[in-house]
């Protein structure tokens, strides 16, 4: 065998992601071992250096010999996911330009890709033995190298029909992507597949997930082509699909793969902060795929871009299908839908709303989530949100937010988080109990910003536990900037004691970037936290200059001298914090005067933010006189980065008159359909829309 013969390959002499590659023969050899354990490790050490990230390095171009011998041996344990990993090779190497040169960690060039595909080429026989095993496990991966390696497009494409009728339902849609596949790569038998899956997409006799399947497979033959009648044959073929035909009897079977409705278990690991076990968790979560259909429906989406109203209504019937499974990943596509294009989402996020469902517990918390990631637009599901959160405090008790049920729990969490980003204060009796009894109070922390109307409750709870956080142990400062957060949007006052206190004890420990959030928040509350300034001052001559520039922002937020702030800011300009004390000096005003020569120099700057900052702080310190520069400096920052774009518009639409020369540009953002805006957030885009609309109004 093949696989005796390991040792004499210079593993020694190739590299992968973390040094020499003498590790690579014991992996070889353990995912053949008949221990599941020494199987995962020797798969997972694998992917993790040989494979990093889907880098193809020599020594994995030169294991392909090996993987191929063992998938093609009925005594190797799990063939299924050697056929994955040799798939999942070929694919990356693929994807990589067959001319170029590639470097490997110690510098080395290398043309592994090219040499991946060569043995995966000369073996590709290989996957056509693969695709009639009797093992599923192994004839779906060797479907899609079948498609993606087999040489003969018309031998492909018949040996792929051959399959369609003896098939489980999983390897009859893959069947048919893999066609198209073909088709794609191949041009001559596009034009007999695309043939087949129109004949398949009207066949009344087939399933509707398979006729699904070629609709939108043949629409991916031909993207340009696709008309006005796919979506609706793809809602009627929706309507089609039953829970009895996936295979599914009850909602809870969306539940495949879930987080077992049992106790919480035991927590994170010591020194890992909640927030992150938690978002690898959300990771690993929205991976998932809950229906056959799922795939399909995403391409679909994927191939109508920007034809949201299509979209929207194919996304409706979604979150109404009969099929559990498709309700729940539809919640995730209408999210994303609503994240990344504009338009009036108030149907689909009422239809996310209806998945709020007491009964099951698993899709009402993916739906309170995805609400929740909506801020104010998810605002038409205010009132299911408000539903849910007293109906499961009727039917679990008042502990529900610490319920051990951990489906129970989390969907609890999310809905009233979410209630709590609209600013609704029936969430707020959940939110202090979180915060008084500690259960995941990290999770309530988050939103308590958002009930500004309930500071007087808020505030000294949130006081408490900033004053009980130990700077010294770095890995609490995430909770500390958490709290600093919510007690700045709080808006109260009564906080500056607890902020101060967090102040001195963040200097203590050196925690510069704790000790200016906290500074800043300060700032926030004006003069009356001037009570804190025996212990900002001093921090205006901090050696950190974050630090520094906080606390002299403070200072004139505090106590508003400005000729004792200016100079400290003009000599500011020249750090890193220069667009910190830019920003500063333009809500100083014209009293900042002195800096205006500095100011100007800076719009030549070559760091497009730095630009912005000073363009607005001339505009509000030097008024008209400046107006053109101002405009002009912003259009082009804006035009070469679009993350400045609120910055931009922030501006603009306080120079009212003066802005006219940007309004061309104003009226072209106000068109486009795709979100915009720094990080393409809803909130941000949201903020820039409405700037646009001010300056437009004023015109």
């Amino acid at each position: 065998m093949m696989i005796n013969e390991i040792d004499s390959v210079d593993w020694e002499s190739m590299g992968h992601a973390y040094g020499p590659a003498s590790g690579v023969p014991g992996w070889l050899r353990g995912m053949a071992s008949a221990d599941p354990g020494t199987r995962n490790e020797a798969f997972n050490n694998f992917y993790g250096a040989a494979h990093h990230q889907g880098d193809v390095y020599p020594c994995t171009a030169a294991s392909l010999p090996f993987l191929f011998e063992m998938a093609d041996s009925p005594a190797t344990p799990d063939r299924g996911s050697v056929i994955e990993l040799v798939l999942s090779i070929g694919r990356e190497s693929l994807d990589m330009d067959p001319e170029g040169v590639y470097f490997t960690p110690d510098g080395t060039e290398s043309r592994a890709h090219v040499d991946a595909l060569a043995v995966i080429d000369g073996r590709a026989e290989a996957f056509v033995r693969w695709v009639r095993d009797p093992d599923p496990l192994v004839r779906r991966p060797a479907i899609e190298g079948l498609g993606l390696f087999l040489g003969d497009g018309v031998r492909a494409v018949e040996v792929l029909r051959g399959l369609l009728a003896g098939s489980g339902m999983v390897e009859r849609l893959l069947v048919v992507r893999t066609v198209a596949t073909v088709a794609l790569r191949d041009a001559a038998v596009h034009g007999a597949a695309a043939g087949w899956l129109d004949a398949l997409a009207g066949d009344a006799a087939e399933v509707p997930e398979v006729r699904l399947a070629a609709l939108v497979h043949r629409a991916r033959c031909a993207p340009g082509e696709i008309g006005d009648a796919v979506v609706p044959a793809a809602v009627n073929l929706l309507r089609r699909i039953t829970p009895a035909e996936t295979g599914r009897e009850d909602e809870a079977s969306c539940r495949a793969g879930a987080e077992p409705d049992v106790a919480a278990g035991p927590g994170p690991s010591p020194g890992v902060p909640p927030q992150i076990a938690a978002a690898f968790e959300d990771l690993e979560r929205h991976g998932r795929a809950h229906a056959p259909t799922t795939s399909l429906l995403e391409t679909l989406h994927t191939l109508l871009g920007a034809r949201v109203p299509e979209r929207t209504a194919l996304l409706a019937e979604q979150l109404c299908s009969a099929d559990p499974g498709v309700r729940y990943d539809a919640i995730r596509m209408a999210r994303e839908l609503i994240g990344h294009w504009r338009g009036d989402h108030t149907g689909l996020v009422v239809l996310i709303g209806g998945c709020l469902l007491p009964g099951d517990a698993y899709t009402s918390a993916a739906a309170a989530e995805a609400l929740g990631s909506l801020g104010l637009l998810g605002e038409p599901a205010r009132e299911a949100l408000a539903s849910y959160v007293g109906e499961a405090r009727a039917e679990h008790g008042p502990r529900v937010w610490a319920a051990r049920d951990r489906l129970v729990r989390r969907a609890y969490q999310e809905a009233v988080r979410a209630l709590a980003r609209l600013g609704d204060l029936r969430a707020l009796p959940c939110v202090l109990a979180a915060l008084d009894e500690g259960a995941d109070a990290w999770r309530a922390v988050q939103v308590a910003g958002h009930l500004a109307g309930a500071a007087g409750d808020l505030t000294p709870r949130l006081s408490r536990l900033l004053a009980e956080v130990d700077f010294a142990d770095a890995s609490q400062s995430m909770s500390a900037h958490a709290l600093v957060s919510a007690l700045r949007e709080l808006a109260d006052p009564a906080a500056a004691a607890a902020l101060t206190g967090a102040i001195s004890a963040a200097v203590r420990e050196e925690q510069w970037h704790t000790a200016a959030a906290a500074l800043n928040a300060l700032a926030s509350f004006g003069p009356g936290a001037a009570l804190a300034l025996g212990v900002v001052r001093p921090l205006a001559d901090a050696q950190d200059l974050h630090v520094r520039a906080a606390a002299t922002a403070a200072l004139w937020e505090l106590e508003g001298e400005a000729a004792d702030v200016v100079p400290r800011l003009v000599e500011l300009l020249d750090t890193h914090e220069r667009d910190e004390a830019a920003e500063v000096l333009g809500r100083i005003g014209p009293a900042a005067a002195p800096a205006l020569p500095r100011l100007r120099t800076m719009l030549t700057a070559g760091y497009e933010w730095t630009r912005v900052y000073a363009a607005a702080a001339l505009w509000e310190i030097g008024g008209a006189a400046e107006a053109p520069a101002v405009v002009e400096t912003l259009l082009e920052a804006w035009a070469e980065n679009d993350a400045t774009s609120n910055h931009v518009l922030a501006c603009l639409s306080r120079m009212g008159p003066a802005a006219r020369p940007a309004l061309p540009r104003v009226r072209e953002e106000l068109m486009l359909l795709r979100r915009s805006g720094r990080f393409r957030s809803i909130f941000n885009d949201e903020e820039l829309q409405a700037a646009c609309r001010t300056i437009t109004a004023g015109f």
